[in-house]
């Protein structure tokens, strides 16, 4: 699976979703917490997301000798050796709002590479859990493989955003790319967790998802995830995604490829140009 023959993915999954078990009741006790460290306009962190990282992170460096890079307190290098990449609240704004589409994501990275993932949806007590030889787990239980689909019978999940603001995917791309789906498509869907929509398309649930951004702790997980139910996971531009990506877009391999063809039709140079 991995350049470290000492990483039993099957082991590591038990220890880990033995860990994130332990700690669901007091994600799930903390819905609704308001902000306590602003990060700019309406993205803030609470209580919650820094005692549960703390306390993840412990367990997981004492029980696997794997280090930590989470999303509130860093942590080593994402790009080099084994690290554990941790979200301990994805959807935040979901969150402390009580609305359910919101979980920790936890997953293992080698030398860049997303090779295992665990989702946990403590609110609607799913737990999604694989790596990328398969199969991908439900509460447990392996799941079968994905029926064949095409895009216009699937929903796809599309990231927020600001249409107003610029960066690599302007906002003003992202509308239009909206609005060529909504015609290709079956059904859009913007749930404001990329764990969420990652892990329902591995689950089948949607047939694809697009996330703009490029933090490892909210894409690893995903990644690993639809790469164990048999799925593409992808940058805008098509490449494999690994943790220096800009983005993520993900979907079993027939819906891939015509997202794909929808997205350089409407983003097309831009893809890659900043």
């Amino acid at each position: 699976m991995t350049s470290r023959p000492d990483l039993d993915p099957s082991a590591l999954l038990e220890i880990a979703g033995g860990i994130l078990d332990g700690v669901s009741a007091e994600f799930t006790a903390g819905l609704g917490a308001p902000s306590a460290v602003a990060k700019g306009g309406t993205d803030f962190a609470t209580q919650v997301d820094l005692d549960l990282e703390q306390r993840i992170r412990r367990e997981l460096t004492d029980r696997t000798g794997i280090a930590v890079h989470g999303e509130e307190f860093g942590g080593p290098s994402v790009t080099e050796g084994a690290v554990w990449v941790l979200d301990p609240v994805d959807g935040t704004y979901n969150y402390s709002t009580g609305m359910p589409l919101t979980g920790i994501l936890l997953g293992l990275l080698v030398d860049g590479e997303a090779v295992l993932g665990l989702t946990w949806l403590p609110l609607t007590g799913t737990r999604y859990a694989g790596h990328v030889a398969g199969p991908l787990y439900r509460n447990g239980i392996p799941m079968a493989p994905n029926p064949p689909a095409i895009l216009a019978q699937t929903a796809v999940a599309f990231g927020p955003f600001n249409v107003s603001h610029g960066g690599r995917y302007p906002g003003t791309h992202r509308a239009q790319l909206l609005e060529a789906l909504s015609v290709r498509a079956a059904r859009l869907r913007m749930t404001g967790s990329t764990g969420v929509d990652m892990a329902y398309v591995a689950a089948g649930i949607f047939g694809a998802a697009i996330a703009f951004g490029a933090h490892a702790w909210d894409n690893a997980a995903g990644a690993a995830l639809v790469r164990a139910a048999g799925g593409v996971a992808t940058d805008l531009a098509g490449n494999p995604w690994t943790v220096t990506s800009p983005s993520l877009v993900t979907a079993m391999p027939d819906v891939h490829r015509e997202l794909m063809a929808v997205i350089d039709d409407v983003i097309g140079d831009e893809r890659t140009s900043r």
